[in-house]
């Protein structure tokens, strides 16, 4: 199928209404008089011919500029930098982006990596010194400026304005089924933990990439998926979901196409502060080497029941409190399961009935990465946010999941103060168990997504759909001849069918 067909089809094509569609909606809007009738159309019109101001692409930015400014609202208590009373914690409004502004040097005028190492890759690094800088130099003869506030309202707009550009990009992406973006706009996690740290930088960059590929554009959707690597390590694992379905689908020119400019790209934005400052620039992966397990994670989980059912001598450790204190097995230990997850992702793609959906792989693969990851902070959750609207756009187990990031928030503000003041705000298994239902929440979305892998006839934009939206060269392409002898090859116990004699 060409894109200039599958264009025309998402002009011309029907809205989706989860209110018809999603049962879990449908049942919810029995409470205000039950789904959207089939007299209410004006939201079925394609966006161009719409003679209403409010279309449903709209009221979709709209709210997610409401979230981001209530978002602004609730970290206010922690804007002016005078964090005193362990307020940054009473208030749940503590940020790195005001933080690191004294951290990194940059109230000093220090050049991220010139003159400081960086604990992120050189794209955040830039980033936070294009914006923290020029606040510096303003403030420098200005004491009544507060340059901490003005530093972080400073990368709040940015960073605000590339979640809206990310919804802007889930609405260009599926134009069909624009309510999928309100799943993002209205997300508890965006409203939590939008300028937590430069998430949104990478996802901004990464959504771009995205759209360039869905446009059948490789070349500049691995220039974007490179860039957004360079922020944040995590949208170059979408290359590895590129490059299978292309050798599925028999274009692998352009999978490779994407992987080489992504590449690219990758190294140059890091090689000027690779070459000039090396040790600063190696700071990021230092880190990432040497640190221990963090919170939240599966390996804290397992240090946790470490304790409980340890019943070895004084001074005896669990298996996870001694991957703790052997961080090289613990790293590699991480990658395994993380490499073994990509592997069967690649072979669920390459087996599975029908080629899966871009997103649908995308989102496994990071899923995988921080199930299994020794660092899971708080705002990694932006990460799964547009990779599960667009690989599974149902609000019931979407919910179930917010409702446990949510919790996980809390307990996690409540383990930063008890820890900042040594008195516990709660028993450390309740932190636990947030944590556990957080991880939960996040298999069973996982689950759910192989489900309609192995079950198209399940997936809700394949109903909307004929194929991928997000596939590019992909959308409509048949599978390489291979693949069909590859997946009914006879299994080793199987003997191989034998033709029936012919009369003579």
């Amino acid at each position: 199928m060409s894109t200039q067909s599958t264009a025309d089809m998402d002009d011309a094509g029907p809205g989706d209404h989860p209110s018809r569609s999603d049962g879990f909606v449908r049942g919810a809007s029995e409470l205000i008089g039950g789904p959207l009738g089939d007299h209410a159309v004006a939201l079925d019109r394609p966006a161009d011919r719409e003679s209403r101001f409010w279309t449903a692409a709209r009221i979709v930015l709209a709210l997610a500029c409401l979230t981001l400014a209530l978002h602004w609202v609730q970290k206010s208590p922690c804007q002016d930098g005078a964090w005193q009373n362990n307020i940054q914690y009473t208030r749940m409004c503590y940020t790195d982006v005001l933080a690191l502004y004294y951290a990194e040097g940059l109230n000093e005028g220090k050049v991220p990596y010139r003159d400081h190492p960086v604990e992120y890759p050189v794209l955040t690094g830039y980033f936070m010194g294009a914006l923290g800088l020029p606040v510096h130099a303003l403030g420098v003869d200005r004491p009544e400026i507060n340059q901490g506030q003005w530093a972080y309202n400073a990368n709040a707009l940015v960073l605000s304005a590339l979640a809206v550009a990310t919804v802007a990009v889930i609405l260009a992406l599926r134009r069909r089924r624009p309510w999928d973006a309100a799943l993002f706009a209205l997300a508890p996690a965006l409203f939590l933990t939008a300028t937590v740290n430069w998430d949104l930088l990478a996802i901004g960059l990464a959504a771009f990439g995205f759209l360039a590929w869905a446009r059948s554009r490789p070349a500049l959707a691995g220039v974007l998926l490179g860039l957004a690597g360079a922020a944040k390590m995590w949208p170059l694992f979408v290359l590895g979901p590129i490059l299978v379905l292309a050798l599925r689908a028999n274009r692998l020119r352009a999978g490779l196409t994407a992987v080489g400019t992504a590449l690219v790209a990758l190294v140059a934005v890091n090689l000027p502060a690779a070459v000039s400052y090396r040790d600063n620039w190696d700071r990021f992966f230092e880190l990432n080497t040497t640190r221990p397990i963090d919170w939240g994670t599966l390996w804290y989980i397992g240090r946790y029941l470490d304790g409980k059912v340890n019943t070895g001598g004084p001074g005896s450790m669990g298996p996870f409190e001694w991957l703790n204190a052997n961080i090289p097995t613990l790293n590699w230990l991480s990658y395994a399961l993380f490499g073994l997850a990509c592997l069967g992702v690649a072979v669920l793609a390459l087996r599975a009935p029908k080629r899966p959906r871009l997103a649908q792989l995308a989102f496994l693969v990071v899923a995988a990465f921080l199930i299994f990851s020794k660092v899971w902070s708080q705002q990694f959750v932006l990460w799964l946010l547009p990779l599960v609207v667009l690989a599974r756009p149902r609000w019931g187990a979407f919910i179930a999941w917010q409702v446990a990031e949510i919790g996980y928030f809390a307990a996690f503000y409540g383990e930063l103060l008890g820890s900042a003041t040594s008195r516990p705000v709660f028993p450390e298994g309740v932190f636990v168990l947030a944590a556990t239902l957080r991880l939960g929440t996040v298999v069973l979305l996982c689950v759910l997504v192989v489900k309609e892998i192995l079950h198209p006839e399940r997936d809700a934009v394949r109903d909307t759909y004929p194929d991928d939206p997000d596939g590019g060269v992909l959308d409509g392409a048949p599978d390489a001849p291979w693949v069909d002898r590859w997946r009914r090859r006879p299994a080793p116990s199987e003997p191989a069918a034998v033709p029936a004699p012919t009369a003579a």
